[in-house]
């Protein structure tokens, strides 16, 4: 009789609340703590760390602790980081709950709404059978032609939107492994591979995210001349694709697939791609109106005068249009994980929380400044892993406009060519593998519930340390053979 009471009592969670606490631990000894020294730069600029830039240094705290340990819904805890900088004082409720509405926030549901569609109207089974009929039965094989799939369509659009269309299919794929829902090496394989191929194959073209935009503007700017849409590409290309192989080889290792191979694949995928039948009226226009949206949003990169078109206005014209044509409904609404929303308004409110505070400039200079009288190699890579680490926190675009242009400041001191600090920055800044708020793909990939968040943040600190040491290769040995400056007199 004991042993069945004792059966029924559940057992305490101490990981929770201890997480729990040490989160506002941390934020209360920096929010509390005395004035910090100001930060100077090599021009001999003070930077000063305001009481609100402190509080937002305190959130930023509490939040990646309670994120990466997942002590609340992600979505909840990004409602904290809203509340806090509120009550605190750090900045007045109309910003910081404006950014939850943030555009980039908008273009995340568009992209999800893309997601949704695809599966609605069977164009995702569609793609995953024929993929299927393609790469056979093998599980490695499997792995390998959705990571290149992905990895190819992040070069021709945002890798948010092709996170949202990518899942789908990937959900469909995982249908036919046989284990149901439950969790599975080649579960968490598959969905975290996506996430970060997601991220190395959009840094070889600027359609791949906004931030190469915004560093192309940053280095024109402080530095003069223009880095091209075919010249960024020439030196990031084989970088992207060395990442996407190397993922390959890491995801094989550390979540090798419990099957070789599923029997009978090829044919049941063949069978069910028959069923399927023709292409239906909401499937063609499902898809007309995708790839419409994938032209323009293309196109703002050749066009200048496309530039004055928002890029999150013209994805949702997609979002207006599938309910226009009854392709989805009210009901679909209920759908749509809303816990993956909250996370990145959270994300976008915390970013700009540093950013006006001044808080990730004080960071920055501090960083870099540590690093003014150091090698020009070791300089490069300071650089690297500083933006490596803010955009695991905040928006890569963020991480790159508070680091790169203190940066390319800091350089000619250093005898460090603008060009080397500008691609090694927008490496670092395309490959948040460590948190769910780095990048919407992480995110996404993380409503498979095949993983949790710890697990993403432990593999992906392996993965980054990959990076780094191909970044540094690049750097030293196959950039100088490409022509890329490193050095000037």
């Amino acid at each position: 009789m004991s042993q069945a009471i004792e059966a029924e009592t559940p057992q305490t969670d101490w990981k929770r609340p201890l997480f729990l606490i040490l989160g506002i631990v941390l934020f209360a000894i920096v929010y509390y703590s005395p004035p910090w020294p100001d930060a100077i730069d090599p021009m001999g600029k003070n930077f000063v760390l305001s009481r609100e830039g402190k509080g937002a240094l305190a959130v930023f705290l509490l939040a990646g602790t309670w994120w990466v340990f997942e002590v609340l819904p992600i979505g909840v805890t990004s409602i904290a980081i809203g509340v806090l900088q509120v009550l605190f004082l750090i900045r007045p409720p109309e910003k910081a709950f404006k950014d939850f509405m943030d555009p980039s926030v908008l273009f995340i549901y568009a992209s999800v709404a893309i997601g949704l569609v695809f599966t609605k109207t069977g164009l995702t089974k569609r793609l995953a059978y024929k993929m299927l009929m393609v790469v056979g039965e093998k599980t490695s094989a499997i792995y390998l032609g959705c990571m290149v799939v992905t990895a190819l369509l992040t070069h021709i659009m945002a890798h948010t939107a092709v996170a949202a269309t990518i899942y789908p299919l990937l959900l469909a794929i995982y249908s036919l492994y046989g284990e149901g829902d439950k969790p599975t090496r080649f579960g968490k394989g598959l969905f975290m591979s996506m996430a970060y191929v997601a991220g190395a194959g959009s840094i070889i073209t600027l359609l791949g995210a906004a931030r190469g935009a915004v560093a192309v503007g940053f280095f024109k700017d402080i530095v003069g001349r223009e880095i091209t849409f075919f010249g960024l590409s020439y030196y990031l290309f084989p970088l992207g694709w060395v990442m996407v192989f190397l993922l390959w080889g890491f995801f094989m290792i550390f979540f090798k697939p419990e099957k070789k191979s599923i029997p009978g694949l090829r044919e049941k995928a063949r069978q069910l791609n028959a069923q399927l039948g023709s292409l239906t009226r909401n499937e063609i226009l499902a898809a007309g109106i995708v790839l419409s949206c994938i032209v323009v949003l293309s196109l703002r990169s050749f066009f200048p005068a496309l530039n004055k078109l928002d890029k999150t206005a013209i994805i949702l014209i997609s979002t207006l249009l599938f309910f226009i044509f009854n392709i989805l409904d009210i009901e679909d609404l209920e759908n749509v994980p809303w816990n993956i929303i909250l996370l990145f308004s959270g994300a976008m409110s915390i970013g700009f929380c540093l950013w006006e505070t001044n808080a990730a400039k004080w960071l920055a200079v501090n960083w870099l400044v540590m690093f003014q009288k150091a090698n020009w190699f070791i300089f490069i890579m300071s650089i690297a892993f500083f933006v490596l680490v803010m955009t695991n926190f905040i928006m890569n675009v963020a991480a790159i406009a508070i680091s790169l242009p203190v940066a390319l400041v800091i350089a000619p001191y250093l005898h460090v060519a603008p060009e080397v600090i500008f691609f090694s920055a927008l490496v670092a800044a395309g490959m948040p593998f460590m948190l769910l708020v780095g990048a919407a793909p992480n995110a996404i990939a993380y409503d498979s519930k095949q993983f949790t968040s710890g697990e993403f943040f432990k593999y992906g600190a392996l993965a980054s340390i990959m990076l780094m040491i191909v970044l540094a290769v690049f750097i030293t040995v196959i950039w100088p053979l490409m022509g890329m400056p490193i050095t000037i007199k």
